[in-house]
C-alpha cells in the first residue's frame, strides 16, 4: 500500500486540472490508473487522508485558494475575501448583485426545487419570468427537465453545480433550515427611550 505523502501530489494535480469537482472515489481510481498500482492499490480511506492534508494546507493565510469539497466533489477555489480582486480580471458574474426580485426567486427555487414558473410565481405573488432568466444567465440556477404530472408539462428549475460552488455547499441538504435563516435575521428591538431625546420620554 503506497504512503499518503507519496499521493497527495498527484491528488492536488488532478483536482487542479479538472474543469469538473472529483469525488473521493473518482480521485482513488484516477491515482491508481496513473501510477499504475495493480497490488498495492490506493484505497479511499487513503485518498481521504491525503485530501484532509491538502486541505490543511491550503488552508493557511499563506494560500489566496483552498480546497474544499463543494459541488458533488473537490475543487480549487479562490477564497472569498479575494472574490472582489479576481472580480476585475473577469468581471464576476457572481458578484454582480442580485435584485431583491432575483433572490427571493434564488431562494425558492433553493428550497423547493424541482419547482416550476408557475410555482414559483404562486409563492412570490408576482410574475418571475425576468428574475428566472437573471439566475439562468448568472448560471446559478438550471433547467432541470419538465413536470410531466401538470398541464403542458411545463419546464422545472433547480440550483446549479454554480450555485452550490460559490455559496460553499457541496448538496442541498446542506442549506440552512428557514428556522436557522429566520434566527439569523432576528435582531432586538430598539427601545423607545434610546432614540427620544432628553426630557421627552
Amino acid at each position: 500500500m503506497p504512503d499518503v505523502s507519496a499521493i497527495v501530489p498527484h491528488i492536488e494535480a488532478l483536482i487542479f486540472a479538472s474543469d469538473k469537482p472529483l469525488s473521493t472515489p473518482e480521485l482513488t481510481e484516477l491515482v491508481n490508473n496513473a501510477l499504475g498500482f495493480l497490488e498495492d492499490r490506493v484505497v479511499p480511506e487513503q485518498t481521504e487522508a491525503a485530501l484532509q492534508a491538502i486541505t490543511e494546507k491550503y488552508a493557511t493565510a499563506f494560500y489566496s485558494f483552498e480546497v474544499i469539497q463543494s459541488g458533488g466533489g473537490w475543487q480549487f477555489l479562490t477564497k472569498k475575501e479575494f472574490h472582489k480582486t479576481i472580480a476585475q480580471l473577469n468581471g464576476d458574474k457572481f458578484l454582480k448583485r442580485l435584485s431583491p426580485a432575483s433572490l427571493e426567486t434564488l431562494a425558492i427555487i433553493a428550497y423547493k426545487q424541482p419547482v416550476t414558473k408557475g410555482e414559483i410565481e404562486a409563492i412570490r405573488g408576482v410574475s418571475s419570468d425576468y428574475a428566472v432568466q437573471k439566475l439562468l444567465e448568472k448560471e446559478l440556477v438550471i433547467i432541470a427537465g419538465r413536470n410531466e404530472k401538470l398541464p403542458g408539462h411545463p419546464l422545472v428549475y433547480a440550483t446549479s453545480r454554480n450555485f452550490m460552488d460559490y455559496f460553499g455547499i457541496n448538496s442541498s441538504e446542506d442549506l440552512p433550515t428557514i428556522k436557522e435563516v429566520l434566527a439569523e435575521q432576528l435582531v432586538e428591538p430598539t427601545a423607545i427611550k434610546d432614540t427620544l431625546p432628553e426630557g421627552d420620554a
